[in-house]
């Protein structure tokens, strides 16, 4: 009887309760696992790419250098960067710009962000804006261009929804240059007052203009904006077009990545 009593002990199937034990770890294993690798996603897809701050590292060294402390998010002035969230995977925590929200427009003439980083995420080798290099503004909607139709902009700056105050009345659009803070150094260069008194401070390139189109017979003058060697990628004509979605994107692609700040 006790040899039939162990062998009846040996076939009881498992308890409920030891099933759900076993089933919760399996779960909470794969919930870890599944953590662990979704940093890797967004990374090997391409879906972590954003504008980073000036002076940034290429990508991989500024995601390991970067300790996502947040010094360039508190002395922005105008709040432009933001710290990233999970869907960043390895970029989570760290520090990027929507440009089309808010462009970084070098309003701090000493790179803030630059001289908060304690790392060197962003490079202390820069000085001066014209030598950030962020992206490439594109032209990537010029049919929609006010200035290719012909058309002028009056009001507040994209119109009652964006967040800015800036108000124009122009017969012929050209937020891209006017607000282009590149130009706008150089002008102020051209008129003898370079930014902080500082002639290092010029930028020694023009980073876009107007060029004319031809006549379309109907009497409009009709201009096409084209960008230039002296750009940085900064993402203010990105963000001041009046067109939605914006004519002028930035583009963060490999190619900027081989000229991206990447000191030893």
């Amino acid at each position: 009887m006790a040899e039939e009593g162990k062998k009846t002990a040996r076939k009881r199937p498992p308890s409920i309760k030891g099933r759900r034990k076993f089933m919760r770890s399996i779960v909470y294993g794969a919930l870890v696992l599944g953590t662990a690798l979704a940093g890797y996603i967004p990374v090997v897809r391409g879906w972590a790419r954003r504008l980073r701050p000036p002076g940034a590292l290429a990508e991989d060294r500024f995601l390991a250098s970067c300790i996502k402390c947040g010094q360039c998010v508190q002395v922005c002035p105008v709040e432009a960067i933001h710290l990233a969230d999970l869907a960043d995977g390895f970029g989570n925590g760290v520090p990027y710009i929507e440009a089309r929200s808010q462009a970084c427009d070098f309003s701090c003439d000493g790179l803030q962000c630059i001289l908060a980083c304690p790392t060197g995420a962003l490079t202390h080798e820069m000085d001066y804006p014209h030598q950030v290099n962020m992206g490439e503004a594109k032209v990537v909607r010029e049919h929609a261009c006010l200035a290719v139709q012909g058309k002028g902009f009056k009001g507040l700056a994209r119109g009652p929804d964006f967040k800015g105050k800036l108000r124009y009345d122009l017969e012929l659009c050209d937020l891209c240059v006017r607000q282009c803070p590149i130009e706008i150094r150089i002008k102020d260069c051209e008129a003898g007052k370079p930014p902080s008194g500082d002639p290092n401070q010029c930028p020694p390139k023009h980073a876009i203009r107007l060029e004319p189109l031809e006549d379309a017979g109907d009497g409009r003058v009709r201009m096409k904006p084209v960008i230039l060697d002296g750009c940085v990628g900064c993402g203010v004509c990105e963000m001041i077009c009046p067109v939605d979605p914006a004519v002028i994107e930035i583009d963060i692609s490999e190619s900027r990545e081989e000229g991206a700040w990447d000191v030893a």
